[in-house]
């Protein structure tokens, strides 16, 4: 049987796939390989990078007009700044992948003669270009995981492929693609030796064109999930298919990893006459989540450095960005699959990127509410999650804690929205879940808080157990977050509003403004403050919608 593929290139005759050709527009890739062009091929990690390429060496392989050759060189990687010893793996490495994938035994025999002759300094282009010339056909060259490298050995690597570039197609590759995940002009290579940096677009600048691989289309998730279907007989049920696209955005790795969990890990995905259903596929998100797997856990390490956060905090706190933030910071999570750039504006990539950033910058906190948190005391009798009492809570909680709770997060200007996070993601945990949307500019964070309702509870809202709808099983509360930028008065008109129309967005029953007063010299009990609303929209859209407003 074959299964969602997590690790690795997928094979279509082991895992479900999508036809790799078909992720990239290949009448343009084969219009600059027979223009003899030299260009890129970028995008995140685990998106199917290498997949594609090597399904490209292959098509092109039995095309016959070309040798096609992919190499991977990541094993250059642990020389770094040691020229000799990382372009001597760089050349191996190419002969080896020669060797096993193209059958190209002349290879591995060439590279051992030109290293020993050879200075490193220019033995890559020296074995290309014998190499080239021994070959019956003009060679395509893929190098993939070329941003790996570091420093002198990358700039080597570079200037040598741009020394040889005049010689092709006979003397040199014909062309070359060099894969990774930034586009070469960002790069920033810092050199040892010189004490200097050089821009990949100065080392590299025979690069015809940058070309990124996507992320899936709402179509081909169906369409890979349907794979599965086809190969069991199990469905998916609408709303499974329509939840796995809202929370992966058609991350690839993400896709494969929710489908597998679902199908191959749940016990009752197992079950193959057992439709996939949407709760499965939140189960199986929160799963992963917890298990702290390696594409998130690298993902998120990336939140620490200064580059990434100068662009992540403002989110979390719905303001502007700085002017301190570059292009080149704003393409980095880009080209990370952190950040997708959108006619709104800047956005976190996809749904569970949006839960994963607050919870782990905020996992030790989380850890230390343990002890002093029992999500009992927050459940009434008929097993409704009281938001008045834990707000009132945490409200306390703040005014007392606040200055030195707040202090211990990395991301600093958006302590007061991580802190609530933590709180909340406590006492939800096991019970029920906390969605998250947040944005450049919006002023604003929206949680929405699911707590699984019971019968008794439905009953109490005047339902009937024949009339009850599906979305009424489950308590649906909002909490919108806002720091004071105004006056007060101007804030809770905007939250109000925004407040309302989450609310309606979402079909919840219960709605809280929290506004964050961040002023040093305001006292607390200023600050401090409850009141009931009725947010009673406009002439044009008239309501009465009540919200509950905190000050903090």
């Amino acid at each position: 049987m074959r299964f969602f593929n997590t690790a690795g290139p997928v094979n279509c005759e082991k895992h479900y796939c999508l036809p790799p050709l078909g992720r990239f527009d290949l009448d343009e890739l084969l219009a600059l390989i027979g223009q003899e062009k030299y260009f890129l091929l970028h995008a995140p990690r685990q998106t199917g990078k290498t997949t594609c390429l090597l399904a490209l060496a292959q098509y092109l392989e039995q095309a016959g007009q070309y040798h096609a050759v992919y190499a991977n060189i990541e094993g250059a990687q642990v020389h770094r700044e040691d020229v000799n010893q990382g372009i001597t793996t760089v050349i191996t490495d190419i002969a080896a992948w020669a060797h096993d994938l193209a059958g190209d035994e002349a290879a591995v025999t060439l590279a051992a003669e030109i290293l020993a002759v050879t200075t490193p300094a220019s033995a890559l282009g020296v074995f290309l270009s014998r190499w080239c010339q021994q070959l019956d056909k003009p060679l395509v060259l893929m190098l993939d995981e070329v941003d790996a490298l570091v420093g002198d050995t990358l700039i080597s690597l570079l200037r040598q492929l741009r020394a040889g570039y005049p010689k092709r197609p006979h003397q040199f590759p014909h062309s070359l693609i060099l894969c990774g995940v930034r586009d070469i002009q960002d790069y920033r290579i810092y050199s040892d030796a010189r004490k200097t940096i050089i821009t990949g677009g100065s080392a590299f600048n025979i690069k015809a064109k940058s070309l990124r691989l996507g992320d899936f289309s709402q179509r081909e998730v169906y369409r890979l999930l349907l794979e599965h279907t086809i190969e069991t007989g199990q469905v998916f049920t609408s709303e499974a298919h329509n939840l796995v696209w809202d929370l992966t955005s058609g991350q690839p790795w993400l896709v494969n990893a929710l489908a597998y969990k679902t199908c191959f890990e749940l016990r009752f995905g197992r079950n193959r006459a057992q439709p996939i259903t949407a709760e499965m596929i939140h189960q199986a998100k929160e799963e992963l989540i917890l298990e702290r797997v390696t594409h998130l856990d690298q993902l998120t390490d990336k939140l620490k450095e200064p580059r990434v956060r100068r662009v992540i905090e403002p989110m979390l706190r719905g303001v502007e960005l700085d002017r301190a933030v570059s292009e080149d910071d704003l393409r980095y999570v880009t080209d990370l699959g952190l950040v997708c750039r959108t006619p709104d504006g800047p956005q976190i990539a996809n749904a569970i990127y949006r839960e994963v950033i607050p919870r782990e910058l905020t996992f030790i906190t989380q850890i230390n509410f343990e002890s002093t948190i029992e999500r009992a005391w927050y459940i009434r009798p008929d097993g409704r999650l009281d938001l008045s009492r834990l707000l009132t809570v945490f409200q306390q909680f703040f005014r007392e804690n606040a200055e030195v709770w707040v202090q211990r997060f990395d991301y600093l200007e958006a302590g007061p929205q991580l802190l609530m996070q933590a709180f909340l993601q406590r006492i939800v945990n096991g019970g029920g879940r906390v969605e998250r949307e947040y944005g450049l500019g919006r002023r604003r964070t929206d949680l929405l808080i699911l707590w699984p309702a019971t019968e008794a509870a439905n009953q109490q809202m005047g339902e009937s157990r024949s009339t009850q709808h599906a979305v009424r099983n489950i308590q649906r509360a909002v909490i919108e977050l806002k720091v004071l930028h105004k006056s007060l008065a101007a804030t809770l008109a905007d939250g109000l509003a925004q407040t309302w129309e989450y609310a309606d967005r979402c079909h919840a029953d219960e709605a809280h403004l929290v506004i964050f007063d961040r002023d040093p010299d305001k006292s607390w009990d200023a600050k401090i403050f409850r009141r009931e609303e009725i947010y009673r929209g406009s002439v044009e859209q008239p309501t009465a919608f009540p919200i509950t407003v905190w000050g903090m």
